[in-house]
Order: structure tokens, then sequence, then C-alpha cells
């Protein structure tokens, strides 16, 4: 193998650390310190160097967060220590009771120190790092068994693959949860709910459903978190307190919930999540802060159930031992779960971007954790029916993961006489559309595109942030354009005139100011933000960007053919037959065109062609190779090359590693040349 020169090896390590540090930033901090364009550069100069050298790919570069071929199984790994369970107990006398029997144990009148953080709700995982290096990755299990999620929790970008010292421990096992922020939750739930898929039922199902897929390009597609707080064994080093060893993972970059000496009120300070764990110096003070946490949790960003004490002093964890499956050093007060009663007024149907029809309970208010609520989505008609829930039912209601208002429970005995089951209309309430449900869903759709209500959806989803990002123009905004009959599609923004927008209630010239230059300074954008922004069903920020480096420009997007979309790893069959249905109609890509002509301009994605040594030929890959999959393909067109999905009489070469599968025999029967890693390395690398 060709000797790598060193310049090299040096700007790929840099390169590295680069990244490392601006995920850590931008995922653990909050305070990204460069733009996302300068972030893409640098991780694009990356991928160039390993696309040339793929020596320089190991387990712990950035690049191999994107998620690597489905398992057919998590492989089980036993835990070198057990991960045990704490004892709960609900109230501040619990926490007093906890002190006295710890102090009896240890025989002492002394004050015992305890550290607080709060208790996440999520999923417990084990991370293992052997030399600084994650090698593997453990859920709880049953506390001594647990399965290795390593190839799903390597697509956290929270997470080191590499911890940032110079001097590793041997073994350090972290031990923290895995979980999803409440608005990354909402987020989820409302594609989960658009592509006619059960939404999950609060954050932690997301977190614990998403770890355990076997698909771990899913995984990457989903915004998980990690934060860490313990360890199991550990090897070359030792801590002396619980707050020595937070201030130790925060120096390897493992994200925690930080520490804070100062109880406040000042639920600003929490935002980011950088001071929740503190340090009290008696049950007291351990009492105060479980009074603190309760007041603050429902701005917390994430879901919490109470708080966790625990004996600060390791030696004292030591002596304290044991009880069964749970330490004597530790306890979890939780909070009471937060419930009200409430009735419906009114059951109403929303229609959605991609025409979904969502039932909703209009409610009486009430109430719930700190906050009113007054509706609770129903999602569709077989969660209706499996409740039963019917307009004027008196119901149980509580916000699930301290997020969503649901309803848990009907009080059927409250039931008025005249009630009758609730059915989703048969014809769009917003159009009068004949409503449909595909195969396989369970979600009611309108299938008309220029419905009303569809329109307002899409035009929302259109100028968002992560899309065409027109920071003025709100949801209340949109209603107001539309139901005024100022736009009727996207392209109809980039033609909005002042006039207009001060002929509307509450529009001044500074405010209308400022919505026409947010419109202008949308009109310079990227392929992947925009292919995002046109809604297209099934088709997520990833999606746009797997498109988006596969066709490269806008026009070659849009005469896109099905074989082509079937090429691209995670674009499948209900994707691809998606897009090619929203491309055949000819008012979609008509108006695609009236946004271009209107002024808006697409950045072109920009690929480096190495050599020409590859054009004319296609290859198709299968099985294991040194490479993840998606930079073989890079690698196959940056030498002019095509990678195909599947093999036919027109394949030139069948690129095959090991566990080869279908595709091998596929190549064998039609007499198509099969080569391996080291011919293809061969081929790419003969002089010309």
């Amino acid at each position: 193998m060709k000797k790598i020169p060193e310049e090299i090896l040096k700007l790929h390590e840099q390169l590295c650390l680069q990244i490392g540090e601006h995920n850590y930033n931008y995922h653990v901090l909050d305070t990204p310190v460069i733009s996302d364009r300068e972030y893409d550069k640098i991780y694009q100069e990356l991928l160039d160097l390993e696309t040339k050298y793929p020596a320089l790919i190991t387990d712990t570069s950035p690049s191999q967060r994107v998620g690597g071929k489905p398992l057919e199984k998590f492989q089980k790994v036993q835990h070198r220590r057990p991960m045990l369970s704490l004892q709960n107990s609900y109230s501040t006398e619990d926490i007093l009771e906890f002190n006295k029997r710890v102090k009896k144990f240890l025989n002492t009148d002394e004050d015992i120190e305890f550290f607080c953080d709060p208790k996440l709700d999520g999923l417990a995982l084990e991370l293992i790092y052997e030399h600084g290096k994650l090698t593997s990755a453990l859920t709880r299990g049953d506390g001594t068994t647990g399965e290795n999620v390593l190839s799903n929790i390597k697509t956290i970008p929270s997470i080191p693959l590499q911890l940032k010292t110079s001097s590793p421990p041997e073994l350090v096992e972290i031990r923290g949860e895995v979980l999803m922020f409440k608005e990354d939750f909402l987020n989820l739930n409302e594609q989960q709910q658009e592509a006619g898929e059960t939404p999950f039922a609060n954050p932690r199902n997301a977190a614990a459903g998403t770890v355990r897929q076997l698909d771990p390009k899913i995984a990457a597609s989903r915004p998980l978190r990690f934060f860490g707080y313990g360890t199991g064994e550990c090897k070359g080093q030792s801590f002396k307190t619980m707050k020595d060893m937070q201030a130790q993972f925060a120096a390897w970059g493992i994200p925690t919930t930080g520490f804070t000496d100062t109880l406040t009120k000042n639920k600003s300070q929490n935002r980011k999540i950088l001071s929740l764990s503190t340090l009290c110096k008696n049950a007291d003070g351990a009492n105060d802060y479980y009074n603190w946490i309760h007041h603050i949790r429902k701005d917390l960003p994430f879901e919490i159930d109470g708080v966790v004490i625990k004996v600060n002093s390791l030696q004292l964890q030591e002596e304290l031992g044991f009880i069964a499956r749970s330490p004597r050093w530790a306890t979890a007060a939780k909070f009471e779960p937060e419930q009200a009663i409430t009735k419906i007024k009114q059951i109403v149907v929303q229609v959605g971007r991609t025409g979904a029809l969502t039932p909703v309970a209009i409610m009486e208010p009430v109430s719930v954790g700190g906050v009113t609520v007054t509706h609770a989505t129903l999602h569709n008609q077989d969660e209706v029916d499996r409740k039963d829930v019917r307009q004027g039912d008196t119901v149980k209601v509580h916000r699930a993961g301290d997020v969503i208002p649901e309803i848990i429970e009907v009080l059927s005995g409250k039931r008025p006489n005249d009630s009758s089951p609730f059915k989703i209309p048969k014809k769009c309430p917003v159009c009068g559309s004949d409503t449909f449900k595909a195969e396989g869903e369970v979600v009611t759709r309108c299938p008309n595109p220029v419905c009303d209500a569809r329109l307002k959806e899409s035009l929302k989803h259109f100028v968002s942030k992560r899309a065409m990002n027109i920071e003025k123009v709100g949801d209340k905004l949109i209603d107001l354009f539309v139901d005024k009959g100022i736009i009727h599609s996207f392209s109809d923004l980039y033609k909005i005139e002042k006039d207009q927008i001060l002929s509307l209630d509450r529009q001044g010239e500074k405010s209308a100011d400022n919505i026409i230059q947010s419109i202008r300074a949308s009109r310079n954008t990227t392929l992947p933000r925009f292919i995002y922004a046109l809604g297209i069903r099934f088709v997520g920020e990833q999606t746009a960007k797997l498109l988006a480096d596969k066709f490269l420009a806008l026009d070659n997007f849009l005469s896109a053919k099905e074989d082509e979309l079937l090429e691209i790893d995670g674009v499948g069959p209900k994707v691809a037959k998606s897009i090619i249905e929203s491309l055949s109609q000819k008012k979609f890509v008509h108006e695609i065109h009236k946004i271009i002509q209107n002024g808006v301009t697409i950045e072109k994605v920009k690929k480096e062609k190495t050599s020409s040594k590859l054009t004319g030929l296609t290859f198709v890959i299968t099985g294991t190779l040194p490479m993840d999959r998606d930079q073989v393909k890079t690698l196959i067109e940056s030498h002019g090359g095509k990678a195909s999905g599947s093999v036919s009489k027109k394949t030139s070469f069948v690129l095959a590693g090991e566990s080869a599968g279908s595709k091998l025999d596929k190549a064998q029967e039609l007499g198509v040349k099969v080569i391996s890693w080291e011919d293809f390395q061969s081929i790419i690398k003969a002089d010309s």
C-alpha cells in the first residue's frame, strides 16, 4: 500500500480535531464558533482527503458517524460491573430519611455531602473507552448483560469517538442517559405523522426505539443526545468525588448536565443545560435542590422525572456498598406525575401540508404542571377508536414527556347519554375534497394540492429556519397572506410588495421593510435547503442532502429517474416513488421554475473530479469494504465512474467485500466480472 505522506497524516489529524471541537461547541455547549457553511467546508476537506487516501479512515474519524449497513441483530455483552437501579422516593421527607440511613450505616453525626443532578428520563447506556477510543456502547439490559449498540451510538454527534486527552486511561466505562430534547421530539413526531406512521408516545420511547434500530442510518437521522453521570470499571483513572468525576468528563469532551454552586429561580440560565448539577453540604441542601429542579422542570429542554442524590465521596460510597440491586449511597427522589381532569368541548380536524387529517380535542382550559392546556392531538382514527374518545367526554390528561398534552384516560362513567363515536370526515373540512387512506397507513388525507389548509402548512414549512429561512415571515403572517389572497404559492412570496404588507392589520413601515428584506435575503440558498423546502413527502433534511450530493444541480434533480434515486443509500422504494410522483406533476415543476424566475438562486453542489479512469464504467457494491459504502460511491464518482444499486448486463464490475450477498450471485449468473477491493485500488491507482 502506498505510504501516506507525513504532512497528509498531520492534516488529517488536525481536521479530525477541528471537527471534534466544533461538534462539541455546537452539540454540547450550544455555542458554535463558526457558521454551518464553514463547518461544511472543513468536513468536505476531510472527506476529500479520505477519498484520496482511504487508509486514513479509522473508527474514530468524524466521517464514520453517518451510519453503516443494517445489522441482523445486536451482540449481547456482559457488563464488567452490574448496572443497578436506584431506590425511589417521592418527597423531601424521603430525602431526610435517606440521609438518616446513610449516617446510621456510617455511624456518624457529621453532615454528609451529596452530589445532586436531574434524573434524566431516557435510555441508560454505558460507553466503553479503551485507551481513549470508543469501542463499545451497551444498553442496561437486565443490569448484568446488555446489547452492544455501538453502530447507532456513533451517529450521535455529541459523543466523542476519542476522548479529548493526550494521556487517556487504559479503560473507562462512562454511564449515562441517551435522550431526545422536547423540541426535537415534537419535530420527529410531526415527520412520523406526515409520513403516515404512528407517532412516538414520549421522548423516552423515541430515544429508546431509535437506539435499538437495526439500521444505523435511521439513528443517524434522529436527534439523539447523551449525558454522562457515572462510571463502571476504570483502569488508569481514579476519582475522589462525584464532582471530580463530572469535571473530568467535561474535560474529556463527554456531555454532562454541568455544575452550579448557586441555586437560582432564574429560568433563563438553564436553557443551555450547562449548570444543573450541584454539590449540597447536607440533606437540607439536597431538599432545596429537589425543590429548585421541580420549580424549573417545565423550562428544561429535556424530560426529567425527579432528581438523583448521591453521596459525593467515592470512598464513602465504597463503605456504604449495596442493598440487593441498589446502591446504599444513592436515591432517586421522583416527582409525582402531574395530571388533571377536564372536559372535551369539541373534536376538530386539522389538515397538514401533505394532506394529513389530524383529529384534535378542544378542551376546557386546565393547568397541568404549571402550563394551561386547551387541546390535545388524537393523531388518527385508530388512536381515537383505541381510546374511544368522544365529544363531551370527561378525560384525564397529562403532558407526555412534559411536552405534548395527551389524553390518558376517558372517565366513561361521566359520559353524556347522547354520546356517539367520533369519525374523521370523508370530505376535507377545508376544501371539501373526498379524503382517502393509503394502504398500510393509519393517516387519512386530503388529496387536493391547492387546498388552503395544505397551502398554509406548506408555506410555513417552506419559510422555516432549516428550509428557506425567511425569518420575518411567521405562521400568523402566512395565514393572513393566504386569507387575503396575496399569495397562492411559494413563488408568490418573491413577488410580494411593500404596499400589500402595509394593507394588513398591525403592519407598519418598519415591519414591512423587515419582511421584504427577510424575503430578499432568502433568495440565495443551497440545493439541500431548497429540496427540503419543497416539502416532498418523506424528504427530510438528511434525504435532501443525499439527493443534492447525487444530482449536484436543480435541473439534474428535476429530471431524476426512479432507478437513479434507488441507487442512493437511504432512499428506498417508498421515498423514490414519492419524489417521482411530485416531479411528474407539471404544476409542481412549473412552480419551481417560477421560484427561480422570481430571483431565487441555488448554489450547485461542487464535487471535484480526481481523474477520468472510471469514465463509462458502472460499479455495483456488495458486502463489507474498508470504507463506508457512501464513501466508496463518492470515490467511484470522483474518478468519473457510476455507482449503481442493482446488477444488470450493463454492469461493468461488481465490487465485492466480505459477506457479499445476492448481488454477487446475480453477477455470477449474468457473467459480470467480480473484483475485490485490492483489484479496485489497482484500477484507480494505475498509471493513465
